[in-house]
């Protein structure tokens, strides 16, 4: 038997590498987000480009100005910024206000993520951060509408901007549009919400790129329609209005603020499912499914915790009584 010489790198973890990053990542999401901003586009025109327009410059500039002032190196070229202002954007009629857009944008990329720590260390998906926050500063705006009124643009008369939202529509008992119309594409409430299919096609090309986990967004939409059959509801309405589709699918699986284990990806998105249909039926908040997954990043370390297996090895202490110590 003849020995060989054999050499060994000894080197750190990880072991296994991919050439993924969180830039290409990041852009990947980006660029799912496409057709639902086309869509927006086609119905909105210049207001929704001006409105996403601001939110981006917004998010770029912010994120510098939170970096400088922390005296942490800024990445421009990772995509985060530019994604938490689209998504900001897309959480807003286009009609916004572009300086609430400012706001919100400020507030998600400023306060939910870069003072927090920055990338990775937000406990709180930041678009979602920013939205809820304008709405809890809606009785403020009352004294400060009359400062910025005289800065407001008009690009011409929408016929969709004093429309009720789908879902508004549904909880008046309005008669609805056809289901599907309201899939395919209707110029109703947030830009996100103008098309579920625009929304799933981003979906299925995160899923072809591995960036989605499918257990999120299935415990979402499945038990919002079990429960919304025992409560009596059409669970397709449900389903196709008030942002259900992008929260199920962008925002609860965002990786920071989700949980990492496959069980506590079930329990996370239950529970997101749960108070999604507590909210809308039982208290009629159009904005339910934002403060669900809000309410459910908070819990995200605990369920974490409960579900994850222990270590290899690992074996429970035995506390030692004191009259054996030495």
């Amino acid at each position: 038997m003849v020995n060989e010489a054999r050499n060994f790198i000894v080197s750190s973890s990880p072991h296994i590498k991919d050439e993924g990053t969180i830039s290409k990542a990041m852009r990947d999401v980006f660029i799912a987000l496409i057709p639902v901003t086309l869509v927006a586009i086609y119905f909105f025109r210049l207001y929704a480009v001006f409105f996403i327009a601001v939110c981006l410059v917004t998010a770029i500039l912010t994120e510098l100005l939170f970096r400088n002032l922390m005296n942490r190196k800024a990445r421009p070229g990772d995509w985060s910024a530019l994604l938490t202002g689209l998504f900001v954007a897309l959480l807003f009629p286009a009609s916004t206000p572009w300086w609430q857009g400012v706001l919100a944008t400020f507030l998600a990329v400023g306060v939910a993520k870069e003072l927090v720590g920055g990338l990775g260390w937000n406990r709180f998906n930041p678009a979602l951060f920013g939205r809820v926050a304008l709405i809890l500063l809606a009785p403020l705006f009352a004294f400060v509408y009359s400062w910025f009124e005289p800065l407001n643009v008009y690009f011409g008369p929408i016929d969709v901007m004093t429309q009720a939202t789908p879902l508004a529509m549904m909880k008046m008992g309005l008669e609805m549009p056809p289901l599907g119309q309201l899939f395919l594409a209707f110029p109703g409430g947030a830009m996100s919400e103008v098309s579920p299919l625009a929304i799933l096609i981003g979906a299925a090309y995160l899923l072809y790129k591995k960036h989605l986990s499918w257990r999120i967004p299935l415990s979402i939409l499945a038990t919002v329609v079990v429960l919304t059959l025992i409560s009596g509801g059409n669970p397709l309405y449900h389903l196709v209005t008030g942002g259900l589709l992008l929260g199920s699918f962008f925002m609860a699986t965002d990786w920071v603020t989700s949980p990492f284990t496959e069980k506590g990806k079930i329990i996370f998105g239950v529970a997101i499912g749960i108070l999604i249909v507590i909210f809308r039926i039982g208290f009629s908040i159009t904005e339910g499914v934002a403060y669900s997954i809000l309410i459910m990043n908070f819990f995200v370390p605990y369920i974490e915790r409960k579900t994850s297996r222990s270590h290899f090895g690992k074996i429970k202490a035995v506390p030692v009584p004191m009259a054996n110590q030495k």
